[in-house]
């Protein structure tokens, strides 16, 4: 037998490397902004074109390399960052493994400009595919620029995999905030399309993370610095009040290398533990300088998860940092008074003399001589009118119950008792008395050939599921109107997927505008929402969109119209009332699959009365 193992070409083994260092556009922007980083520049320009698919380019004012450094740094595990192996256990720079330029130039066209700021003249460099295509002296600024020009486009298979354009911006607009929070010294220039979606000029981390979040957040943070022998922690987190339903400004921090640590975010969860909602996510910007021996940060390819030798001890520390933040800043909103001007006494001077009060008395004064008052008249304001839904809201006592719209559906009394399709097989109920509510849970209720035991969140989500599909599916359907719009402010993430949800919101009846910088006024909401914070019911959707809606092929309608149905539904232990009890079961059974929650839970558990008989031995 001949022998089968055989050297892949470089040219196989550069794809393959690509793999893991470049999986989709935002990998290419972390690893050519983590480059210019590591170059020392002070000014960064990014430039995308539809999403990173047709153009990433990087501009940098950082040392620049010679014609050879330009030639080499596209060879595999070329690099100025190691010499020797034990150099892996002191690493402060970023990209030290050499394989980012030369994956990339594997699966795209790469056009590089460079030029060290003692040198009369730069290089530029073309590669293709791996295939070196020309290298030639070039008249270009101090610094380097890297152009990536079609990428994916020799594996069209890895280019059929990535998403939309405004997901894949998501992506990289996330790589790109990890970047920027940790070099606050750093100018970042951010185009899309050709105008600039972020402008950040050099400034202390605090002020960075406002030009990137908004300038609301100046009232939001509290600051965290403790220093111990093991660990020095410094950064920002979020008042509690401001504690979100999305995840997305969540931000650890390594010896400058942003890291991903669920046992880290524990500390920091519990640290917030009674004074936000179990649901709630607390945002923060942590920074911590450890011992670089005393980390692995190799252990993954995209390098956001490393390893630390007594990880332990600093989960304590950092608990007790960020419990100690809370309880040392005041946490309480301030209140603005106006100040009445009266009331501001001047000093008093320092020799000024100290007279003794004096009381005067009218000896004429009758406490009980009664004395008619003038009576104030009173203006009512007119009763409104019943057409009117926003002055109906001013005058409504009671919050509108979730399930009182239910009772004006159409309700079907006929259905099929043999189809089985949908899991039930009961019957209608027919001729039955009112329905029971046991344990704030279940409805009970009977039909002609048995009782049904109703699981109350369940119905309730197949019901809103349905109407929301039909109302998404038609054309856009009218919302109720706010009398007062409310404003809502999103982070960058949220922001952007919510604009690829925004026809899909529409349909349901929301009419919500994007106001600029993060910032949406909602103007309508649909008519079987309250309107109260409108932006955690938001938030909350977007988060349960982030994982529910991006598999291949999704109906992204259906997966709204489930997410809008499991935050509006019946919860399990709240009472409700007969009239809802009733509507309840007469319109589970006016769906058209009523034994099924949208998540293909059961909504109901039929007892024959046979089996009934048989459990009484009658």
């Amino acid at each position: 037998m001949s022998d089968i193992i055989r050297l892949l070409p470089d040219s196989v083994a550069n794809q393959i490397a690509a793999g893991e260092v470049v999986q989709r556009p935002a990998s290419a922007v972390k690893e050519l902004l983590e480059n210019t980083i590591d170059a020392g520049a002070t000014d960064i320009k990014l430039i995308i074109k539809e999403s990173g698919k047709s153009l990433i380019q990087v501009t940098d004012n950082g040392c620049g390399m010679s014609e050879r450094d330009a030639r080499m740094c596209f060879e595999r595990h070329a690099t100025s960052k190691i010499q020797k192996a034990d150099d892996l256990l002191a690493i402060r720079t970023l990209g030290f493994r050499g394989e980012a330029l030369a994956s990339i130039a594997s699966i795209a066209q790469v056009e590089l400009k460079t030029k060290r700021h003692e040198d009369e003249i730069g290089t530029s460099i073309l590669i293709e595919g791996t295939e070196f295509k020309e290298q030639s002296p070039v008249s270009c600024q101090n610094g380097t620029t890297v152009s990536v020009k079609n990428l994916f486009f020799n594996v069209p298979a890895r280019r059929n995999f990535l998403k939309s354009n405004t997901l894949e911006l998501k992506y990289i607009i996330e790589e790109f905030f990890r970047v920027a929070l940790v070099n606050p010294d750093i100018s970042f220039t951010f185009y899309n399309q050709d105008k600039i979606l972020f402008q950040l000029p050099s400034a202390n981390l605090k002020q960075r993370i406002i030009n990137l979040y908004g300038s609301f957040y100046s009232q939001r943070l509290i600051p965290v610095e403790q220093q111990t022998d093991l660990v020095n922690i410094s950064g920002f987190i979020g008042k509690p009040e401001f504690a979100k339903k999305t995840r997305g400004e969540q931000y650890f921090f390594a010896n400058g290398r942003f890291i991903k640590s669920a046992y880290l975010h524990n500390a920091v969860d519990r640290a917030f533990k009674e004074l936000i909602p179990d649901d709630s996510i607390p945002s923060y910007f942590l920074f911590m300088e450890v011992d670089p021996q005393t980390i692995d940060v190799n252990i993954h390819p995209t390098k956001t998860e490393i390893n630390f030798q007594d990880i332990k001890s600093i989960y304590a520390i950092l608990h007790a940092a960020v419990k100690q933040s809370i309880g040392k800043f005041s946490l309480s909103p301030s209140l603005d008074f106006d100040v009445e001007q009266s009331m501001n006494f001047p000093p008093v001077p320092e020799n000024h003399p100290i007279r003794q009060p004096v009381i005067t008395v009218n000896p004429d004064y009758n406490p009980f001589e009664k004395k008619v008052q003038p009576q104030t008249s009173f203006t009512f304001p007119p009763k409104p009118s019943p057409s009117i839904q926003g002055w109906r809201d001013l005058y409504t006592t009671q919050p509108p119950d979730p399930l009182a719209e239910l009772i004006e559906f159409p309700v079907i009394t006929n259905v099929n008792s043999g189809d089985t399709s949908n899991g039930f097989t009961g019957g209608t109920p027919v001729n039955r008395k009112p329905g029971v509510q046991v344990k704030n849970s279940f409805v009970v209720t009977d039909t002609i050939s048995g009782i049904i035991i109703i699981d109350q969140q369940h119905a309730h989500e197949r019901i809103l599921y349905e109407r929301f599909l039909a109302a998404g599916r038609s054309e856009s359907k009218p919302g109720q109107h706010q009398l007062i719009p409310q404003t809502i402010t999103l982070n960058p993430d949220d922001a952007q997927l919510f604009h690829e949800w925004d026809t899909h919101f529409r349909n349901l009846g929301f009419e919500i505008n994007d106001f600029g910088k993060g910032s949406f006024v909602v103007h309508a909401i649909p008519m079987n929402i309250e309107s109260g914070d409108i932006r955690l019911f938001v938030e909350s959707v977007l988060e349960s969109l982030k994982s529910s809606g991006q598999e291949p092929k999704t109906d992204h309608q259906q997966v709204l119209a489930k997410t809008m149905a499991k935050k509006l539904s019946i919860k399990r232990g709240k009472k409700i009332h007969q009239e809802e009890i009733d509507a309840l079961i007469e319109n589970l059974f006016s769906c058209k699959v009523p034994g099924v929650s949208p998540d293909g839970k059961p909504t109901m558990y039929v007892i024959s009365y046979d089996e009934l008989h048989t459990k009484f031995k009658i």
